[in-house]
């Protein structure tokens, strides 16, 4: 296991489909601003700044989640946070190089 895989950021183009599989939510966790540039069709946009006050309502969402964000890294503490929380999640990374993979 590399830095990258413990960062989140490592390849998991199979961890991915099997979320995909699982009906998981595109989370894009990039500021509005961000988000309105460029983003992945049907994902939801929650600012990372955000994220604590948003845990109810992804919550009610029933579905894993895959995060992402401009490079990984947002996503990576998105997703930490969302652990914490008990919601089954994984960073998707930068959400350009997400977009190919699924």
């Amino acid at each position: 296991m590399g830095l990258l895989d413990i960062l989140g950021l490592g390849n998991k183009s199979n961890e991915i489909q099997e979320f995909v599989q699982k009906g998981a939510v595109i989370l894009d966790v990039r500021t509005k601003e961000e988000y309105n540039e460029g983003h992945i069709k049907g994902s939801k946009n929650i600012a990372l700044q955000s994220l604590d006050s948003k845990i109810g309502e992804i919550k009610k969402w029933n579905k894993p989640v895959i995060a992402c964000c401009r490079s990984g890294m947002r996503s990576a503490q998105a997703t930490s946070i969302l652990k914490q929380n008990d919601i089954e999640c994984i960073n998707g990374g930068g959400w350009t190089s997400l977009q190919g993979k699924l």
